[in-house]
């Protein structure tokens, strides 16, 4: 098995791994020439989009700057806006579905560590600059909004229509059509 196949099977992987350092730095040539552009580049944004990104539905649309570790495990449906200064760590996929609306600096992270300090660092071969990274991937459905400053924990689900409220650490599965929010984020009221 493949260290790309260990990290998206949600396995111990190594992210130094040649293979994943290939990508990892094309992603970062395409986020550095995008967040660059003009404004109105509305015809290269989509282009660079298209390479960077596993799927990009119509007239999504993604302000700049836009962080990614990979690019290609990120899946973003028809007619989804993602605003400023959002971070999506794809060390996993990334699911969104369309029409969702996605607020400035929200998070969406999906790789985790070990909690014990002693079994996080992978000190093979006198390595000491790697560490134990595991997976989980993340889905958010159709007609979404996330608020600004939210922070999207590895594995959590949010179904159709739900609105998590701006600065939420969601750490669990979120159902449809209803309003969350809070550290931890919770339901509030059923949609």
């Amino acid at each position: 098995m493949t260290e790309k196949e260990k990290m998206l099977g949600g396995f111990n992987y190594n992210s130094r791994d040649p293979e994943l350092l290939s990508m990892y730095t094309k992603a970062r040539k395409l986020l550095q020439r995008y967040n660059q552009l003009e404004a109105m580049d509305g015809e290269e944004a989509q282009e660079i989009l298209t390479h960077l990104l596993g799927y990009k539905g119509e007239s999504v649309w993604v302000n700049a700057p836009f962080f990614c570790d990979y690019g290609e495990n990120v899946s973003i449906g028809a007619h989804t806006f993602i605003n400023t200064n959002c971070i999506f760590l794809d060390n996993n996929k990334i699911t969104i579905g369309k029409n969702g609306l996605i607020a400035p600096f929200v998070q969406i992270y999906t790789a985790g560590h070990p909690l014990k300090a002693s079994e996080r660092s992978a000190k093979t071969g006198g390595n000491t600059g790697s560490y134990i990274t595991f997976t989980k991937p993340v889905t958010i459905g159709d007609n979404v909004w996330i608020g600004g400053n939210t922070v999207i924990m590895p594995g959590v689900n949010i179904g159709d229509n739900t609105t998590i409220g701006a600065g939420s650490v969601v750490t669990k599965d979120m159902p449809a059509n209803v309003l969350a929010f809070g550290n931890p984020c919770k339901v509030i009221k059923t949609l």
